[in-house]
């Protein structure tokens, strides 16, 4: 079957509450729709399409037979905004009122489901707390309804040193820092340890590596996020509070016990308070927080579970 994209960007345009934002959706027009999002660097393209055959930032997961089956439903992504059109700070309330609009510019009424990862993860709660009516489940990754204090510890010294970067006249350098340093949190130790241990790196060469890997990490994520986004998106990590007796959509949980940002406790307390039926699932994995990107085979079973009234709806 052969896949259909459309997809509008207002990037160019002044923003306004009530405008979309930018936004892809691909697959079979007449298919259940499900909403993909991600990290704070994700975008629209989270998957290859028609028109843009490049892979998408979960290509592994989001495509034709995959996890997220193109061809069995038809998928959503948005461009998160990186300001308010009122001026005040940045929440996941606004992002998730992106979503809405996006979905009415798209003629889309009611998600079948929607799948959030990281700040997409808190992103689906905010949507499910303020828009029950139009998702049918939520599946929410490494995500929680506040940001850990811990988390929030390490992302109040990466805007220090953001904020330093501008007044220093080097912002995109800082960015870059500050990107690496979030790097740190997204794995784990022993995942540090396997990549960069061994007899072969001796005199320097661990140290090398590792900070080319941390340099490289921050200057690709510098390239495609301004400081001022960087500043906005951060701080509306640590502003997120969705009341879990307020999300009112049935829930698919997923924690990873190694997940240094998002701890295994808070997704109990999420799952036990939820306003809605919950399923939690518990996951290992030495990627830790960013398993969802570099350990996407775990998830397998828990999309053919969420997922699973999508077989067969398509002729």
């Amino acid at each position: 079957m052969s896949l259909a994209l459309e997809s509008t960007n207002t990037r160019s345009r002044p923003r306004r509450a009530t405008l979309p934002p930018a936004f892809e959706i691909t697959g079979p027009p007449n298919a259940p729709v499900v909403a993909v999002l991600g990290g704070i660097s994700s975008s629209r393209h989270v998957t290859s399409t028609e028109d843009d055959g490049s892979a998408g930032w979960w290509q592994d997961v989001v495509r034709a037979d995959g996890l997220v089956d193109t061809l069995r439903c038809r998928v959503i992504s948005i461009d998160y905004l990186g300001e308010t059109a009122h001026g005040e700070p940045l929440r996941t309330t606004d992002q998730a009122g992106a979503l809405a609009r996006a979905l009415d510019a798209a003629g889309v009424d009611r998600l079948h489901a929607l799948v959030g990862a990281s700040y997409g993860g808190m992103v689906a709660l905010a949507f499910g707390a303020a828009y029950p009516h139009r998702v049918g489940r939520l599946v929410v990754i490494s995500a929680a309804h506040a940001s850990d204090p811990a988390a929030t510890a390490l992302r109040v010294l990466q805007r220090r040193v953001v904020q330093l970067g501008i007044a220093g006249g080097r912002p995109a350098e800082a960015v870059s820092i500050a990107r690496g340093i979030a790097v740190t949190s997204y794995g784990t130790p022993a995942e540090f340890r396997a990549r960069f241990a061994g007899d072969e790196l001796q005199d320097g060469a661990m140290y090398r590596k590792i900070e080319a890997h941390l340099l490289a990490a921050g200057e690709r994520f510098a390239r495609t996020c301004s400081p001022a986004r960087f500043l906005a998106l951060s701080r509306s990590l640590d502003l997120h509070f969705v009341r879990p007796e307020d999300v009112r959509v049935p829930t698919t949980l997923v924690s990873v016990r190694e997940d240094q940002l998002v701890p295994p406790a808070q997704a109990r307390e999420l799952a036990a308070r939820l306003g809605a039926p919950c399923t939690l699932v518990e996951l290992e994995s030495i990627h830790g927080h960013d398993a969802f990107l570099n350990d996407s085979s775990l998830l397998a079973p828990v999309f053919a579970a969420a997922l699973s009234t999508l077989s067969g709806s398509i002729s």
